[in-house]
């Protein structure tokens, strides 16, 4: 009941709102409509109601207290009753809940209108980016069967860098002095791991290695990515509208990206087509580039890079593709996720020519690094030095 009494006075507030007599302070607002049409409540129980109601007009309800924990890495909402968090790298219920699928449907709402997209029976899933940088997934009914599902990616304003990565031992010493003389002699480095091992936080922090006054373009499905530079150039994909027109897709974004003049080219995740954009940019004077791949092991990473690049559908052979990866990739840094939900890098693996196309040769060994070998990368880090 106390609830109903709220949401109806919710529509009432937006009601005057859209009739032009909702200026001024909502919270006086909300006092004074509660006042009124709730005079009978005792004040204690009018005050809860005001907090309700402006719950329900402006927030997102029992998500904010979850959204205002700096501890809280995800927030996962599995329909109105099951809202999941998960902090330190683990996943644990809360207590917290919607009272319906209705204010659920309401938050949703709330977060996706000012970023100009909605969800709905015709288009019931959207993957979007919030105005701090986190990122938000939606699926409702009927795709989703429990209700509509909510999952937030909270946006860590402050990236990691190498020497954070090694200070919280998600990285040994001599890998991450490796890696940074990668970077700065413009090895192509691809990040692998599987959903939530890592592979962005570790892409930034690659980053951070690129030298200043480079140009650098990033590339991504939702914009994740925080570099420390001053010239970057952000650019962001953009779905089909509800008509099915205007995408933007990653592989169109690589394309042009080519056509800006960037001295490096970082691309969020390669998952798709773009693969092959990718390897000929990389093939073609491009290097020093950066970008992350979906895999269960290094080498799971570079076939997978493989596949995607014959999805592009221009008939090149398969023999060729592999030739492409093994002449672009110079290393690949893997990243796992352990069952205490810790995030390491297991592999930092050299990429070399082999019989038949393309071979690995691990360089982290326990907490330390062997030199590559005599190859492409051993002659990259020797120019460099």
């Amino acid at each position: 009941m106390f609830e109903e009494l709220a949401e109806a006075l919710r529509a009432r507030l937006v009601d005057r709102a859209r009739a032009g007599a909702g200026e001024g302070d909502v919270r006086a607002q909300v006092r004074a409509l509660v006042e009124r049409e709730a005079a009978p409540l005792s004040e204690i129980e009018r005050a809860d109601l005001c907090e309700r109601v402006l719950r329900l007009a402006g927030g997102l309800g029992p998500l904010e207290p979850l959204l205002r924990d700096p501890s809280v890495d995800e927030v996962m909402v599995n329909g109105p009753s099951e809202i999941y968090v998960e902090r330190a790298g683990q996943i644990e219920p809360t207590q917290a809940c919607f009272s319906s699928e209705e204010e659920l449907a309401h938050a949703i709402e709330r977060i996706l209108a000012p970023l100009g997209r909605r969800v709905d029976e015709a288009s019931p899933m959207c993957d979007a980016r919030l105005a701090d940088g986190s990122r938000v997934n939606v699926v409702v009914p009927p795709l989703c069967i429990g209700g509509p599902c909510l999952t937030i990616r909270r946006f860590r304003r402050d990236g990691f860098s190498l020497e954070d990565l090694v200070q919280v031992r998600s990285l040994p010493a001599p890998a991450a002095e490796l890696l940074s003389r990668a970077v700065r002699a413009r090895a192509s480095i691809l990040v692998s791991g599987g959903t939530g091992s890592g592979k962005t936080t570790a892409l930034n922090a690659l980053s951070g290695a690129i030298p200043p006054g480079e140009r650098i373009v990033t590339i991504e499905d939702a914009a994740e990515l925080r570099l420390r530079q001053s010239h970057v150039v952000r650019l962001e994909a953009r779905p089909p509208n509800l008509e099915g027109r205007g995408e933007v897709s990653i592989r169109m974004l690589v394309a042009n990206a080519l056509r800006m003049r960037p001295d490096r080219i970082v691309v969020g995740e390669v998952r798709g087509a773009e693969a092959l954009d990718l390897l000929q940019a990389l093939n073609t004077g491009h290097d020093g580039s950066l970008s992350t791949v979906h895999a269960n092991s290094p080498e799971d990473a570079l076939r997978r890079v493989e596949t995607l690049a014959l999805m592009a559908g221009v008939g090149l052979p398969h023999a060729a593709v592999r030739e492409q990866v093994a002449s672009a990739i110079d290393l690949v840094l893997h990243l796992a996720r352990t069952r205490e939900g810790t995030r390491s890098v297991t592999s930092v693996t050299e990429v070399v020519r082999a019989a038949g196309g393309v071979g690995t040769r691990e360089l982290l060994v326990k907490d330390s690094v062997r030199a590559p070998g005599d190859g492409r990368l051993a002659r990259r880090l020797a120019e460099g030095a």
